[in-house]
Order: C-alpha cells, then sequence, then structure tokens
C-alpha cells in the first residue's frame, strides 16, 4: 500500500513538473484569431492618446458633472487590489466606458482621483491594469 502511495505523489510530481498539471492556457496556432489587443484593436477606435473614443466621451461626462448612462457611476471606487496610488477612502469615483456591442456595463472604466478631479485612469478589464490618461486643462 505505501508504494501506490510513493508512486501516486512520484506520478503527480513528473505530471506537474512537465506541465500536464499546470493552469496556464495554451498557446494558439497562428492560424487561429488572436484577442483583440487593449491598445490596438482595429475592432475599437483609439484617439491619439490610445484610449478607446469612447473613454474621452466619458470624460467629457465627468467634466461637465453628468447625466452619466449608468446609475453606478460617480460612485466610490475602493482601490481594494492597491493598484492605484493609495488615497484616503472616498478620493476614487468610478465611471463607465461605453462598450459598442455590449448589453451589460462591460468591463471599460475609467477612475479619477480628486474633488474636483485632478488625475484619471483608465482601464478595459475590469480593474486588474490601469493605465494613467492625462486629461487637458481648460
Amino acid at each position: 500500500m505505501r508504494w501506490i502511495r510513493i508512486a501516486l505523489l512520484v506520478g503527480v510530481a513528473v505530471a506537474a513538473a512537465s506541465g500536464w498539471l499546470s493552469h496556464e492556457t495554451p498557446r494558439r496556432s497562428s492560424t487561429e484569431p488572436q484577442a483583440a489587443s487593449a491598445w490596438g484593436s482595429a475592432a475599437q477606435q483609439l484617439d491619439s492618446t490610445g484610449i478607446p473614443v469612447e473613454a474621452r466621451q466619458t470624460l467629457r461626462l465627468i467634466e461637465a458633472g453628468g447625466p452619466f448612462p449608468y446609475d453606478r457611476d460617480g460612485s466610490r471606487f475602493q482601490n481594494r487590489e492597491g493598484r492605484l496610488p493609495a488615497q484616503a477612502p472616498g478620493y476614487y469615483r468610478e465611471y463607465t466606458v461605453r462598450t459598442p456591442g455590449s448589453s451589460d456595463r462591460g468591463a471599460r472604466r475609467i477612475v479619477s482621483g480628486g474633488e474636483p478631479p485632478a488625475e484619471f485612469y483608465y482601464t478595459d478589464d475590469h480593474y486588474r491594469s490601469f493605465r494613467r490618461i492625462e486629461v487637458p486643462h481648460p
């Protein structure tokens, strides 16, 4: 019985070392369609700074104080994962960036910081990563 347990443990160790048990996504062949890149997809229109034109529309709404298309727009963003610089609670606010063809809010957001907003961040992967965006002030 002991030898069976040892053999099973060795088998699992070999499988793990060879990558058989890994959670890595398999590589696609060059003939498979690739997922759209967040910053350079031909499927989305980007402005001169490399963010979707819908993000600029959201920035204009923020500057105007609304009206916003979604109830959650302007709500407090808590920065629980700490991916943005640490600030006092209530410093950050989140706003939806429309995703053409999406039937819900999608994953794209702008997070602003300060009151009035002094800094802005864009995410297209629902807060997993952020890119600081510069907004010219009049």
